[in-house]
C-alpha cells in the first residue's frame, strides 16, 4: 500500500487539502467490527512528511478491529451543514507500528504528547476523496493508487 508520502507526491494539491482538513480538528476513523458491521471512532490524525498515523489506547476497540481487519476509512470533521471548509477522506490499510524510529517520527509530527502506553498505527492510503462547494456546486476530486 502507498504511504501518505507516496500519495502526496502523486497528488500534491489534494494531499495538502487533506492534511489541513484532517489535522484541523478531530477526524473520524471507521473500522470493521468482528461481526462485519461498521464502527466509527473520533481520532487525532498525525501526518509526517511520509506517513499518516493514529495513536490509541492499547485496549481501544478500534485497535482490536484494525488488528483483525486492517481496512479503514478516515474522514475529516465537517464544520457546517453546507460543507464548511470542505470534505476529505482517505481509505486503505492500517499497520501496527512497533519500530521505535517510526514511533519517534509520529511523536515529532504530533501536535500533542502521546502517552507511552499508546499503540501506534500507520495508515497507508489507497484512495482519497475531497469535495468543496463553489457557489453551492460540488467540486469533487479523487485519487486512487495505481495497481489497486
Amino acid at each position: 500500500m502507498p504511504s501518505w508520502g507516496t500519495f502526496s507526491q502523486s497528488a500534491s494539491e489534494l494531499s495538502q487539502f487533506g492534511h489541513t482538513r484532517l489535522t484541523r480538528s478531530v477526524a473520524y476513523l471507521a473500522t470493521v467490527r468482528a461481526d462485519g458491521s461498521p464502527r466509527v471512532h473520533p481520532v487525532t490524525p498525525i501526518i509526517s512528511d511520509d506517513n499518516l498515523f493514529v495513536f490509541m489506547e492499547p485496549t481501544s476497540p478500534k485497535g482490536k478491529d484494525l488488528l483483525r481487519d486492517r481496512r479503514y476509512t478516515l474522514h475529516c470533521g465537517v464544520e457546517s451543514n453546507d460543507g464548511g471548509g470542505g470534505e476529505f477522506y482517505v481509505r486503505g490499510t492500517a499497520t501496527l507500528i512497533e519500530d521505535d524510529t517510526i514511533r519517534q517520527e509520529a511523536i515529532e509530527a504530533s501536535n500533542y504528547n502521546p502517552k507511552e502506553r499508546y499503540i501506534l498505527f500507520r495508515l497507508d492510503v489507497n484512495f482519497a476523496f475531497m469535495n468543496t462547494y463553489d457557489d453551492g456546486s460540488p467540486n469533487v476530486r479523487r485519487w486512487k493508487a495505481e495497481n489497486i
